[in-house]
């Protein structure tokens, strides 16, 4: 299945927690919001940052849609009505790269070229802490479905990934390591045993979560800059530079090997 509709490359992919919405966000600043079932439009392009989108995330109940952008900011969509709701999160020095809603809490984190990750009271807007994330860019963010564990990752300096455990914030285990390019984007499937990445090498990386190995490998013919699972988890969707959106089928010998490990 293919979506078109941008009119520049596609830089991020989100899916709500209900399968009810996909959105895609491009260089253009603009994002495009649709069905999550027949794959058709339900808006044309909002425009919605000075810059490129580079970071979509849905909060848990669906309601909100929240944007990142080269342009520093972090902003909240109000889903029924795609209107921005509150004003713009502000406190980066630098590019926001990615955003991720924190299922249950009310909170949000973002993480910048400023190499710093920000956790926001969704609420007051009030950031709650502060931590150095990669020793360059932090390129994406994903949350474990439960919450307890956050995974980031790095730019072309540092393309690893790291664990973090959201009680403490502290780093857990080594860095996940075998890139040698920027990884652009990464997503835990809704069952909490799978992790897929986007890189610059034009291919996609399906990871078991409970040994860190990597179990598949889906190749693009261009530069993969965003990733998402279905909702049900059978399926990766990918964006490239070519302005397209692809969907991938995890094999089922893959998805019935990787348990959740508590």
């Amino acid at each position: 299945k293919r979506m078109e509709g941008h009119r520049s490359k596609v830089w991020r992919l989100a899916i709500s927690r209900n399968g009810q919405f996909i959105v895609s966000g491009d260089r253009d600043e603009e994002f495009i919001v649709w069905h999550g079932e027949t794959g058709e439009s339900l808006t044309q392009p909002t425009k919605a940052h000075s810059e490129r989108i580079t970071s979509l995330d849905f909060s848990s109940d669906g309601t909100v849609l929240a944007t990142g952008s080269w342009d520093k900011t972090t902003k909240l969509w109000n889903t029924k009505t795609w209107e921005q709701q509150e004003d713009p999160f502000k406190g980066h020095k630098s590019r926001v790269n990615a955003v991720a809603v924190f299922p249950d809490k009310g909170w949000m984190i973002t993480g910048s070229n400023d190499m710093m990750l920000h956790v926001w009271d969704l609420k007051t807007g009030v950031v709650l802490k502060k931590m150095e994330g990669h020793c360059d860019w932090n390129s994406s963010l994903a949350w474990m479905p439960d919450g307890t564990r956050l995974l980031t990752s790095g730019s072309l300096s540092d393309p690893t990934m790291r664990e973090w455990d959201t009680t403490t914030w502290q780093q857990v285990g080594d860095p996940w390591t075998g890139y040698t390019h920027y990884i652009h984007a990464i997503a835990i499937n809704p069952t909490g045993t799978l992790v897929a990445s986007a890189s610059d090498d034009n291919h996609v990386r399906l990871w078991r979560l409970s040994d860190r190995k990597t179990v598949a490998i889906f190749k693009h013919s261009s530069s993969t800059t965003c990733i998402t699972f279905s909702v049900d988890g059978k399926h990766i969707l990918s964006g490239s530079e070519k302005k397209m959106i692809s969907e991938w089928l995890i094999p089922n010998d893959i998805n019935s090997k990787a348990r959740f490990c508590p």
